[in-house]
């Protein structure tokens, strides 16, 4: 029998052992909090011993969509390259997080999810879709996380919150001047075929300011025709539209469905003009339509000719890293970052960003962030109140093609 001495010392010692484990493993847990050195609580942390401030990227890197969430993390990049080489915010690097949303809500919630909770981002830009947008920024809204939106443009995503903002302007801002352009080009245009893809928030909405806007103008709306933004095949569709003989087509898709309509449009007999909404503003739609993109009108929010120092700067660098010109979209996602940057420094020389605990700091940032005007590869822009962007200028461009029919380019139309 042992003795009773002995099993009491031992239960202490196994009681002092669990102890101190678990304490080593709370230290442990706090240390690994987050990389900013800000708690999430209201505690201020020292940040001395980091030098690096999480901002959260959540575009798409898989799916259907992954050719405009690219275009998004080729601003970024871009954006964080050249904002560190200036000395970041008063000395601490920009590091960018990046979660892929996938194309659909679940991908951009759990997205949104992991930069906030495990990441500890000050602040988020995107997701890549509006129709992600309307499920994944009510989560950054509960947290009171900011996020800038980089290609929404659907209505209604300002208003989602407090903490919602986009550098993208609304669909209805700039749609009309694409079908402007179009009867510009074609002053009897009268008949009008309208395409769009009915499971994505983004084309929904964006239709309904096409066929608005065909309406105000007069324009007889001769057909609406839906598809989904995972078809292939558009014969039916396109086939129906044609014989109903139209002057003009408008486009509500994504690049792939989109451009692949176009195509079948095309190959179908059709003559007249096309208008694509801004799921084509992006250079990827030259690889989809081929020769066949000749001619589309687009209208955009972006243009690489666009004169003031930071969109040089931009468009030197793009050029450099992919010896093409910048999208639409990179410029919107470069621009979303530089507000980050622009309004954290601000924030800093009010009061330390160092001082201020993770909660505190994005609390503070996001109204640092509608407070200010930028200067930035868009021209100048600013905020609403609700965090809309306000945007000067608009331009409208024609798709031309190389003879070869592979590359392409936008060639911008004068549009005073």
């Amino acid at each position: 029998m042992k003795n009773p001495l002995t099993i009491r010392l031992c239960v202490d010692i196994f009681r002092s052992t669990k102890l101190l484990f678990v304490c080593t493993l709370i230290l442990t847990a706090c240390g690994k909090s987050n990389n900013l050195g800000v708690s999430a609580n209201n505690t201020p942390t020292s940040t001395s011993t980091t030098n690096t401030i999480p901002i959260g990227i959540a575009f798409a890197q898989t799916s259907n969509v992954a050719l405009l969430g690219q275009e998004g993390t080729d601003g970024v990049k871009i954006a964080e390259k050249y904002f560190n080489s200036k000395g970041g915010i008063n000395g601490k690097q920009i590091k960018l997080i990046f979660q892929d949303t996938g194309g659909d809500e679940v991908g951009a919630i759990n997205a949104f999810q992991t930069l906030i909770n495990q990441n500890n981002v000050v602040g988020i830009i995107g997701p890549t879709l509006s129709q992600q947008a309307f499920s994944a920024d009510p989560i950054a809204e509960r947290h009171q996380v900011p996020v800038i939106g980089a290609s929404n443009t659907a209505k209604g995503i300002p208003e989602i919150g407090d903490y919602v903002a986009r550098v993208s302007s609304s669909v209805a801002v700039v749609a009309p001047y694409a079908v402007k352009a179009a009867i510009k080009q074609n002053p009897q245009l009268k008949r009008v075929a309208v395409f769009y893809a009915q499971n994505d928030a983004f084309n929904k909405s964006e239709t309904e300011i096409f066929q608005k806007t065909v309406k105000d103008l007069g324009l007889d709306l001769v057909t609406v025709q839906k598809f989904q933004t995972t078809d292939t095949d558009f014969q039916t569709q396109a086939s129906s539209a044609i014989n109903l003989k139209p002057d003009l087509a408008i486009i509500s898709g994504l690049a792939v469905d989109g451009g692949n309509l176009v195509k079948q449009l095309r190959e179908l007999g059709y003559k007249g003009l096309i208008v694509g909404g801004n799921g084509f503003n992006t250079s990827h739609i030259f690889s989809v339509c081929r020769a066949l993109c000749e001619g589309v009108i687009i209208a955009q929010a972006y243009s690489p000719e666009y004169k003031n120092e930071i969109n040089a700067a931009f468009r030197q660098a793009y050029i450099q890293q992919y010896n093409r010109e910048p999208p639409q979209v990179s410029a919107q996602a470069f621009a979303a970052l530089q507000i980050y940057v622009e309004a954290l420094k601000s924030l800093d020389q009010k009061r330390r960003i160092n001082d201020l605990a993770l909660r505190q700091l994005r609390q503070e940032l996001n109204k640092e962030i509608l407070g200010l005007t930028y200067q930035t590869p868009l021209g100048e822009i600013a905020f609403t109140p609700v965090g809309d962007v306000i945007q000067k200028e608009f331009y409208v461009a024609q798709l031309k093609m190389e003879p070869n029919g592979v590359k392409g380019k936008f060639a911008f139309l004068n549009i005073k």
